[in-house]
């Protein structure tokens, strides 16, 4: 018993492990889909939570009865051999791009955090991913899930402490949020784009976790978690944020900035943090690109790894900001779809996770 607990509690942490990158983590993310729509915003997280539980227990169960080794079983299963086939071209492709966005990410945050060339932070990432991916799928996730305790725990920190040291009321502090356009005309809108532009890159290792455990049952709940814990940190970063507001409104990175101000240590602390959550979001993605064309016990994985880990490396210097932007937009636009695809299927299809 003790036994299927635990591997659940590790799909959920991995779960959370994939999607808490550095954007999530800088807490810009957060800011857009949630904190611009004030109070409202809280909702959203809710909303998010339930989704995010919902869809995670659907695709890790899914994995479990394909026993599937990439995402395309489990696309195709749900969308049939045309818009299967087509998801699945796409998910390819997004997952080397964010691969690359990861890696850039890297460059990109040595530099303004620790004053390091950009170039030793992207090839240090795609060294410590390429290493990571050599250990067996299970590994893989345990690495993943690894940090998330800690995660819960500094942002509950720093949410506590934003409250307990507000300068401004929360009334203005609303105010000044609302100021930032939100992603859509009503914060339900907010919280499905949130989910979908992240489903993409979830999707892949989910259906690959589901497929580790010994029940369906494990594997459920091992979305359920991760969907829950995902809206518990949505929902201390928003406060974080929220009353924070007058200081950080308009800034690249306001979790660091709270972090800093409660002490630099923290603020160092916060800032390892956001490097480790583009390690553990370009472990998910790079394995998930790799799989889709070599299975992990085939002798040539390793030689692919590290192929397609160069090949990131080097496309990572065409910009953060440039990939982020061309590649986010349409992943959220094919998130929404499979989020459709998954509702339909489970309506039409009967599936009974928790059986």
């Amino acid at each position: 018993m003790r036994e299927k607990v635990r591997n659940s509690f590790k799909i959920g942490g991995a779960f959370v492990g994939l999607l808490v990158g550095g954007g999530f983590a800088s807490g810009q993310e957060i800011f857009y889909y949630f904190t611009s729509y004030g109070w409202y915003g809280l909702f959203g997280a809710m909303l998010a939570a339930l989704i995010f539980a919902f869809l995670g227990m659907t695709i890790t169960s899914l994995g479990y009865q394909l026993k599937t080794t990439s995402h395309k079983e489990v696309v195709l299963h749900i969308a049939g051999p045309v818009l299967g086939s087509v998801i699945d071209c796409l998910i390819t492709v997004f997952s080397f791009c964010f691969t690359v966005a990861m890696f850039a990410g890297a460059s990109s945050a040595f530099e303004h955090l620790f004053g390091i060339d950009g170039f030793v932070g992207s090839l240090l990432l795609m060294l410590l991913t390429a290493f990571t991916l050599m250990l067996n799928v299970r590994s893989i996730i345990n690495v993943i899930a690894l940090l998330t305790p800690y995660l819960l725990a500094v942002f509950l920190i720093i949410s506590l402490f934003s409250i307990m040291n507000m300068d401004m009321s929360f009334v203005h502090n609303e105010q000044l949020a609302k100021q930032q356009h939100p992603p859509g005309s009503h914060w339900v809108l907010g919280a499905i784009r949130y989910v979908s532009y992240n489903l993409a890159i979830a999707l892949p290792m989910l259906a690959v976790m589901g497929s580790t455990v010994k029940t369906r049952k494990e594997a459920s709940w091992g979305g359920i978690i991760g969907g829950l814990l995902l809206g518990v940190l949505i929902i201390l970063v928003f406060f974080a944020l929220l009353a924070k507001m007058d200081v950080i409104y308009g800034k690249s990175l306001p979790t660091l900035i709270i972090a800093m101000d409660i002490h630099p240590f923290v603020g160092i602390l916060m800032a390892t943090i956001l490097i480790i959550m583009l390690y553990s979001t370009a472990i998910g993605v790079q394995y998930a690109f790799v799989v889709r064309f070599v299975p992990q016990k085939s002798r040539w994985y390793k030689p692919f790894v590290v192929l397609t880990g160069l090949i990131a490396f080097f496309a990572s210097f065409i910009g953060f900001t440039t990939i982020v932007n061309t590649v986010y937009a349409i992943m959220g636009y094919l998130g929404f779809i499979v989020v459709i695809v998954l509702l339909w299927t489970w309506m039409k299809k009967k599936i009974h996770p928790l059986t």
